[in-house]
């Protein structure tokens, strides 16, 4: 009888079981502050104290264990040079162009994916484009 249940349970997920768990956009967003910040070479709280964000608060945005309002990103965007385009760009670059994995070394950690990378569709790639220039 439990051999049926597992059946069932297995034919109702399908093969989503086996495939890896997409990032979670804060995960991506929190990899991209962290990274954009670095490359500056700023600390967190210089960045913390110009977007007016809690320094905490900031570092736990960073590694994708907060979820912050638009307003905080935006904040944060500004502090960093961002505009609202170069976020959706890096974003888009990381979830379509280039297919991410966790590593499992904690949270907000991707490399990637070991297939090769998936082009997007030319008139796709050119319209998203188009809206991040």
């Amino acid at each position: 009888m439990t051999d049926v249940l597992r059946s069932l349970d297995e034919a109702r997920r399908g093969h989503r079981a086996e495939e890896p768990p997409e990032p979670l956009m804060r995960d991506l967003i929190g990899d991209l502050l962290r990274r954009t910040r670095t490359e500056q070479g700023r600390t967190l709280r210089e960045v913390a104290e110009d977007a007016q964000v809690s320094l905490p608060y900031l570092s736990e945005i960073e590694r994708g264990r907060k979820e912050a309002s638009s307003e905080v990103l935006a904040a944060v965007y500004r502090s960093l040079g961002l505009s609202m385009a170069d976020v959706l760009a890096a974003l888009y670059e990381r979830t379509v162009m280039v297919p991410l994995t966790r590593t499992r070394s904690g949270p907000g950690d991707f490399r990637r994916a070991p297939a090769a990378p998936v082009a997007a569709p030319a008139h796709q790639a050119g319209v998203v484009l188009s809206l991040a220039a």
